[in-house]
């Protein structure tokens, strides 16, 4: 079956969400915290990218999708040039809203790196979706628990990477690789909370209609 055609203004999108990355990529690549770091983080940006770039002629994802995934990314590389243990995220709060949330909610440590974790499984929803319905469509809730069982085990499969890094480069780049900060079940919690983040986003795009045909009447047909 042929794909429907995908006007100019609707390519436009994506291409425009890459270039605009690829500025503040290339601004947050320049003299970050912990270079070795920085590379580790950005194996995922390596891969990631290149991929989407080559299958949109494969599989055109909706605008939406797209712009989710631009919002994770910038979040990402945000950590990656910091460090996420290391993000000044309270010094920022405190510079906008003059407060602190460390100091508003007695947090221990900085969470910016669970802050990711949430928005990933946030944002990777409208994404998985699309490619649910153009590779493996199914009908009513298992539509929906295959999109979130995709994205939590991403990020399960993400802890596990982390993990074999650290075990393989050991030292400082570990430490700040895994960003545990002395949380034993630092992974457990990053995990839960991509799944309720995937959770959230199935469940509000399923009760608000923002599905399908309704956003991306481009995606072609597999």
């Amino acid at each position: 079956m042929a794909s429907t055609p995908v006007p100019a203004s609707t390519r436009a999108v994506p291409a425009a969400l890459l270039v605009a990355y690829g500025l503040i990529w290339g601004a947050l690549a320049v003299a970050p915290r912990h270079r070795a770091d920085w590379w580790l983080e950005n194996v995922l940006v390596f891969v990631a990218i290149p991929l989407l770039v080559w299958s949109s002629s494969r599989l055109r994802l909706r605008n939406i999708s797209y712009v989710a995934l631009f919002v994770f990314f910038v979040f990402h590389a945000i950590g990656s040039h910091y460090t996420y243990s290391e993000v000044p995220i309270d010094a920022w709060c405190q510079s906008l809203f003059g407060v602190s949330p460390s100091d508003a909610c007695a947090f221990e440590r900085n969470h910016y790196d669970r802050l990711v974790h949430f928005l990933y499984g946030l944002l990777a929803i409208p994404a998985t979706l699309d490619i649910v319905d153009a590779r493996a469509p199914t009908t009513r809730l298992w539509r929906w628990l295959l999109a979130v069982g995709f994205v939590t085990s991403h990020s399960l499969l993400y802890e596990l990477i982390e993990w074999g890094a650290a075990v393989v480069f050991g030292g400082d780049l570990r430490m700040a690789f895994l960003g545990t900060q002395g949380d034993v079940w630092d992974a457990q919690k990053d995990m839960a909370l991509a799944l309720l983040g995937s959770a959230m986003a199935a469940t509000a795009m399923g009760r608000s209609g923002l599905t399908g045909e309704a956003l991306a009447p481009s995606i072609p047909a597999p």
